[in-house]
């Protein structure tokens, strides 16, 4: 059968409009004979599918767009699993937001301690949906968003033998900063990339196949408005913009405490905007709030993706995949995020020639509680669990894991069986 199947694996998150909108613009690059959309939630996945056909039906986009709760039959012969999952929903973010703080630490989704607990409930669903591809679509890529991407992708890689590719919109910053600093077609734009999701630094930036100056990097920097321009200048490299919570600690824990909201609870509310505009039968717009939603780039990066394996089209990406020997200091086979030659043989991880003396540390102290978080959420292994929470540079102090590790499992309890089964 002519065209390929594109599988949506958490679609009733609010992104997925964003995914068929990038379709709609590469139809000539892009042959999709069908959309699956494959979700948990009757409800959003309803209001999903509904709206995506009217969206698709707008744009004159010629998709055949399905929904199923049947996974096995989301995955079956899917070309391409696009995964965006939340498990828990934004109920359990706020919990791993606001549990850290009680103790003064950083509160967030993708890193620390709630990074880790959104990770042991993610884990073990996205293991078993690798392991339904390869009996279902063994040749079909797996292209994950779901966070933490980088833990997520470590997991995957290790465990099942599916095709994986972790993606994450932050990749591309660096090309956006550019264009807006310089007023430059951001394809001119090239750079080395190292480190592990979230936790990663760019260096040698060119226009043109030309060092960019003094100048041109500061004005790039400056686009990078959550660490400090001085600190940049200092580093001569410019840091991911969760470097914040490392380099700015202090800082943005009191900002934190002194929300009246988190960045979780904010979520919960704007999604209501934004799905009572999908929900209603007469619209087939984007609505405007989804706008401030975040999440920047995530469809171009992956439909480019889509492109270069599907249409054999050598592509330089920014992916989650092992490493191969593109970071010295790390082993061989840890999921690291760097640039990629990307084509329909999969990912090639471009060794970078000279890593900064001082980013060493950081990735490395991450690396290893990332590879000890992957192992304790497969495991079910209390000690592993505190052992990563040692390991990390936004914990690592033994009086706060011994009182944040039980209560952290009580709030997540229900979806972490392999913690409570006897």
């Amino acid at each position: 059968m002519n065209g390929m199947k594109f599988t949506i694996v958490g679609a009733g998150s609010s992104y997925t409009p964003e995914l068929l909108d990038e379709m709609g613009m590469r139809r000539k690059q892009l042959a999709v004979r069908e959309v699956m959309l494959y979700d948990i939630d009757e409800k959003r996945l309803g209001i999903m599918e509904g709206f995506c056909k009217r969206f698709s039906q707008k744009m004159g986009l010629d998709v055949e767009i399905k929904s199923t709760t049947d996974l096995d039959k989301a995955l079956y012969g899917a070309d391409f699993v696009d995964t965006q999952i939340r498990v828990g929903g934004n109920k359990q973010r706020v919990k791993d937001e606001k549990i850290p703080l009680q103790y003064d630490l950083v509160g967030q989704e993708t890193t620390g301690a709630g990074g880790m607990m959104k990770a042991f409930r993610t884990i073990p669903v996205m293991l078993n949906v690798a392991r339904r591809m390869e009996e279902l679509s063994p040749t079909g890529w797996l292209i994950n968003y779901t966070n933490p991407t980088g833990l997520v992708t470590e997991a995957v890689t290790r465990y099942t033998k599916a095709n994986i590719a972790g993606f994450c919109s932050g990749g591309i910053f660096p090309k956006m900063w550019a264009k807006r600093a310089m007023g430059i077609p951001y394809e001119k734009v090239q750079y080395d990339y190292v480190g592990l999701n979230h936790m990663n630094f760019i260096s040698n930036i060119t226009i043109d196949g030309r060092p960019v100056t003094e100048e041109e990097f500061v004005k790039i920097a400056a686009e990078n408005d959550d660490v400090d321009l001085e600190l940049i200048k200092l580093l001569g490299v410019i840091p991911s913009p969760y470097l914040q919570w490392y380099f700015h600690t202090n800082e943005k824990v009191a900002k934190f405490k002194a929300s009246p909201k988190t960045r979780g609870e904010y979520v919960q509310d704007l999604e209501k905007e934004v799905f009572a505009a999908y929900a209603d039968e007469n619209n087939c717009e984007k609505p405007a709030a989804l706008a401030k939603r975040g999440g920047g780039g995530y469809s171009e990066v992956a439909m480019g993706f889509v492109n270069a394996v599907y249409n054999n089209v050598d592509t330089k990406m920014v992916v989650n995949v092992p490493n191969q020997g593109a970071v010295s200091f790390l082993p061989e086979s840890a999921v690291v995020e760097v640039g990629c030659l990307v084509n329909k043989t999969g990912m090639q991880p471009l060794h970078v020639a000279k890593v900064p003396e001082m980013c060493w540390g950081l990735i490395a102290a991450v690396k290893n509680y990332e590879q000890l978080a992957v192992e304790a959420a497969v495991e079910g292994d209390v000690r592993k669990m505190k052992l990563a929470l040692l390991a990390h540079p936004l914990v690592r102090q033994w009086e706060y894991v011994e009182k944040l590790v039980p209560e952290l499992l009580e709030a997540n309890k229900e979806y972490l069986p392999q913690f409570f089964n006897e």
